[in-house]
């Protein structure tokens, strides 16, 4: 879509407003109007399965500042850039059904916000858009166990996936399949189970990045599937998945057990997290299990998500306050202090995100700590912007 030069000269004004208005304090919207400023989540190719990611997880941001932001300043622009977001996507997503066999479960993430606006407007093209990716979870290849293929990978499952999934399956059928429990809440929280059984460590209670349920990949454990190391970012898309569907799942006694359930791996998750902080600076690894070892680091997307679901998680009443909070904020802190640019024209940015991390690889220590390192990844973004958005309701 074209866009008036002069649109994104008001933009960066809109920004530049922000530094003003909060004193450089309220990073959520100084994170997300310079977002606004780089048009990003907005599709402007074909379209592929990382853009896809990138759109949704920036609505879902998007759509939280303005839950928490009714009636703030910005709250038009920022209402407006989330439908040009979604507006984006709707011609590759209703194709989804056609392209499924070729696109990973991160294709779901921007269905949410395209039922949110059907809601709203009626408009019939956004339930083309829900419905051809609701039907695509269907078609989705599936291993002998019943475990959903994450990509093309035969028999591989992944913890990323299922941030885009349980959400958007969860929402869907509750409003428009509220009769089909096979689907929400049995398989969706059928695909968290087999992830946890395969993927969970007992020892640290941390999970790796996903299985192979045939044991045939190069890195796959002979006994259970899984993949060696536990990548902090898939484990964030994880922790975030649990806690977003628990606030979507009603608290009736048609979800009870799946409740029951979604809430013991989360606080156990939670726990587990806690435990795996790094003690010198408060945040976490690139590779979580292997605190300290050569070549690795502290990772900046990972931490925001791991942040964001720790303190939404204690403001929810799904786990204890104490630690989860305190070690939340001193990781938020570090990632303000550590991760977040003033790029000198009103708007921010933001560093050490790792690019995307696939277990279409060796999967070995050396492939996660060499990938290389992305300046203003909408993931770390937006991922920021979430956690501060929770930092922020602390302060009030």
């Amino acid at each position: 879509m074209w866009v008036p030069a002069g649109a994104y000269a008001s933009l960066l004004f809109l920004a530049s407003q922000v530094v003003a208005y909060e004193n450089h304090t309220k990073y959520s919207t100084w994170m997300i109007t310079s977002m606004i400023s780089r048009n990003d989540g907005v599709l402007t190719g074909a379209g592929d399965a990382s853009a896809l990611l990138q759109a949704g997880f920036t609505q879902k941001a998007f759509r939280r500042w303005l839950q928490q932001n009714p009636h703030d300043v910005h709250s038009d622009l920022i209402a407006s850039h989330i439908r040009k977001s979604v507006d984006s996507t709707i011609e590759v997503v209703s194709d989804a059904l056609v392209s499924v066999t070729n696109s990973p479960l991160d294709r779901l993430s921007t269905g949410n916000n395209l039922i949110i606006l059907y809601e709203r407007t009626h408009d019939e093209s956004y339930r083309v858009a829900f419905d051809a990716l609701r039907h695509s979870i269907d078609l989705q290849p599936r291993n002998a166990e019943g475990g959903l293929w994450y990509f093309t990978y035969p028999n591989w499952s992944y913890l990323d996936g299922m941030a885009s999934l349980a959400p958007f399956y969860t929402l869907f059928t509750e409003l428009f399949e509220f009769a089909n429990t096979t689907a929400v809440p049995d398989d969706m929280v059928f695909q968290i189970e087999l992830l946890w059984e395969h993927c969970r460590n007992d020892a640290t209670g941390l999970l790796v990045h996903g299985y192979d349920s045939s044991r045939m990949a190069v890195w796959a454990n002979n006994r259970t599937g899984a993949s060696p190391y536990v990548w902090g970012r898939s484990l964030g898309w994880f922790s975030m998945a649990l806690v977003d569907t628990l606030e979507l799942l009603p608290n009736t006694e048609r979800y009870s057990d799946a409740r029951g359930t979604l809430l013991r791996h989360f606080r156990d998750l939670s726990a587990a997290l806690v435990r795996a902080v790094d003690p010198k600076s408060g945040a976490w690894w690139q590779i979580l299990d292997q605190p300290e070892r050569d070549g690795n680091y502290i990772e900046s997307s990972g931490s925001a998500m791991f942040t964001y679901s720790l303190l939404r998680g204690a403001r929810l009443g799904y786990i204890p306050s104490e630690p989860s909070t305190a070690v939340a904020i001193r990781a938020y802190e570090y990632i303000v202090h550590n991760f977040v640019v003033d790029q000198g024209n009103s708007t921010l940015g933001y560093t050490g995100t790792v690019s995307v991390c696939s277990l279409n690889s060796t999967a070995s220590y050396e492939y996660y700590v060499e990938r290389p390192m992305l300046y203003n990844s909408v993931l770390g973004t937006a991922a920021f912007a979430q956690a501060s958005l929770e930092y922020e309701i602390l302060e009030r």
